[in-house]
C-alpha cells in the first residue's frame, strides 16, 4: 500500500505539494509523541471511572477539582520535564530527588513499587470485565488472564513504535466517541461554568461519598505518580536536552487539551445522560448503558471496544514506565547497581523483573469476591494522593535550586502554583485518612 502510494504521487505534477505534505507529517511527527503515550497511561480507568461517577452522582458541582487538577498536571508534568531537560548535571528526575535527601529515593522506590501494582490492579481488573463481556464468556477472571498473557507477549517488540501508533488511533477513536455522545446530550454551559467556579463540596448523594470522589479526581489527575513516567516517553523519543524544550511544551499542551476534551466529554455523558436516568456508575456496563441509551447497539459496540482498547493501552504504559521508575529509584539508593549496568535498564534483570511484578501479581485483584472494578478504581486514586505531598514539596525544591537549574528556575506563578499543589495535596492525605478512620 506504500508503494503504491508512493507510485500514484510519483504522477502529480507538482511535486512541492507533495513535499510539503510530507514535511508537515514528519513534522507533526517529531512534535507528537510522547504527550500521546502520556495520555494513555494517563487517562486508563482513572479519568474515565472518576470523571463519570462524578458526573453521574453529583452533576457539575465537583468540576472544579478537575479544572484545578488539570491545571496542576499541566505546571507538575511541565516542571518535570523541564528539569530532566535543563539541570546542569544532566540528572535524571529521581537523582535529582535523591540529591535533596536519601529519604526520596527510599520513599519513591516503595511508592512506586506499590502504586504500579495498584494501578494495574484496576486496569487488568476493567479490561478483563470488558473482554469478557465482548467475547461472552461470563468470566472476567478469565478475561484479565487473556489480557496479561497478551501484555507479556507484546512487550518487547519494538514497543515504543508500535504503541504509539496504536494509541494516536485509539485516541481519536475514544475522543470522537464521548464527543458525539457528549454533544447530542447538549450540556447545560451555565451549570458547567457555575461547577467550575463553584468551589464546595456537595453532601453525599451518590453510591460514592463526594469527597471520596474530590480526592479520587485529585490523585487520578494532579497527584499521580503516573507523571514520573513521562521523561521516559521524551528519552525514547530523543529529546535529552533544553533545544527540545519548545517541542515539548508543545506536545504536553497537547497532551492536556486531549486530556480535558476526555475528560469533560466523559463527565457531561455522566451528568446529562446516566444521572437523568438514574444510573449510578457501579460497574462498567453502568458505562456501556450511556452509549447504548443514546446510539443503539453500535454505541454500545464501540464503547466497549474503545474502552478495552484503551484499558490495554494503559497497562501496556504502565507495565514499561514502571519498572524504569522503580529501576531508576533503586539506582538512586544503591549507585554501585546503577554503575554496575551502567544506567541501562534494558541491561538490568532487575527491571524485568518489576515489569513481571507489577503485571502479574495484580491479577488477585480479579479473582471473584474481590472489590468491584469502579470501588477499586476510585480507592486506588485516591491513595495515589499519599504520595503527592512528598512529589509537590520535594519537586518545589528542586525546581528552585539555581546550582541545578540556572536560568530555567520556576517563575513566580509556576512557585504560586506548586505551593498550592504542596497545600491541596496535604489537604487531600489529610481528608482521605480522615475518611477512612
Amino acid at each position: 500500500m506504500k508503494n503504491e502510494s508512493n507510485l500514484a504521487e510519483s504522477t502529480v505534477t507538482v511535486p512541492e505539494i507533495s513535499e510539503k505534505k510530507s514535511n508537515l507529517f514528519t513534522k507533526f511527527k517529531k512534535t507528537y509523541g510522547p504527550g500521546i503515550l502520556a495520555v494513555l497511561t494517563w487517562l486508563g480507568a482513572g479519568d474515565l471511572v472518576t470523571s463519570s461517577v462524578a458526573g453521574a452522582d453529583y452533576g457539575y458541582s465537583l468540576m472544579w477539582i478537575l479544572a484545578l487538577s488539570l491545571l496542576l498536571r499541566y505546571l507538575i508534568v511541565n516542571v518535570i520535564a523541564r528539569f530532566q531537560l535543563c539541570n546542569t548535571e544532566g540528572l535524571t528526575l529521581l537523582e535529582g530527588y535523591g540529591r535533596l535527601h536519601p529519604f526520596f529515593g527510599y520513599f519513591l522506590f516503595g511508592y512506586a513499587l506499590i502504586m504500579g501494582h495498584l494501578f494495574n490492579s484496576y486496569m487488568i481488573k476493567g479490561a478483563g470485565e470488558v473482554l469478557s463481556i465482548l467475547l461472552n464468556i461470563n468470566s472476567p477472571f478469565l478475561g484479565s488472564l487473556i489480557v496479561v498473557g497478551l501484555v507479556l507477549l507484546l512487550i518487547g517488540r519494538n514497543i515504543y513504535n508500535t504503541i504509539e501508533n496504536v494509541m494516536k488511533i485509539i485516541l481519536a477513536i475514544m475522543t470522537i466517541a464521548f464527543l458525539v455522545l457528549a454533544i447530542q446530550s447538549t450540556p447545560d454551559a451555565g451549570q458547567i461554568v457555575k461547577g467550575t467556579i463553584g468551589f464546595s463540596i456537595p453532601s453525599d448523594t451518590g453510591v460514592h461519598g463526594a469527597l471520596l470522589v474530590a480526592v479520587s479526581i485529585i490523585g487520578a489527575v494532579a497527584g499521580s505518580i503516573s507523571n514520573f513516567v513521562h521523561p521516559y516517553f521524551m528519552k525514547e523519543k530523543g529529546w535529552v536536552n533544553h533545544s527540545h524544550l519548545k517541542v515539548q511544551r508543545n506536545d504536553l499542551l497537547f497532551a492536556i487539551a486531549v486530556c480535558i476534551v476526555i475528560n469533560l466529554a466523559i463527565w457531561i455523558v455522566g451528568a446529562e445522560i446516566l444521572k437523568p436516568n438514574n444510573i449510578h456508575v457501579e460497574n462498567i456496563t453502568d458505562l456501556g448503558q450511556a452509549l447504548q441509551l443514546a446510539l443503539g447497539q453500535t454505541g454500545w459496540l464501540i464503547f466497549y471496544l474503545g474502552v478495552f482498547a484503551v484499558l490495554f493501552a494503559s497497562i501496556v504504559g504502565k507495565s514499561t514506565g514502571y519498572p524504569r521508575l522503580v529501576t531508576d529509584a533503586y539506582y538512586v539508593i544503591n549507585k554501585k547497581r546503577r554503575d554496575k549496568y551502567d544506567g541501562q535498564y534494558n541491561k538490568d534483570p532487575m527491571s524485568k523483573w518489576v515489569m513481571i511484578f507489577v503485571l502479574v501479581t495484580p491479577i488477585i485483584w480479579s479473582i471473584p469476591g474481590m472489590p468491584g472494578f469502579i470501588t477499586l478504581t476510585i480507592v486506588v486514586n485516591a491513595l495515589n494522593v499519599v504520595g503527592f505531598p512528598v512529589i509537590a514539596i520535594g519537586m518545589l525544591i528542586l525546581s528552585n535550586k539555581k546550582s541545578l537549574m540556572g536560568e530555567y528556575r520556576n517563575n513566580w506563578f509556576e512557585n504560586a502554583c506548586l505551593f498550592l499543589s504542596s497545600g491541596l495535596a496535604i489537604w487531600s492525605a489529610v481528608q482521605l485518612a480522615i475518611s477512612f478512620f
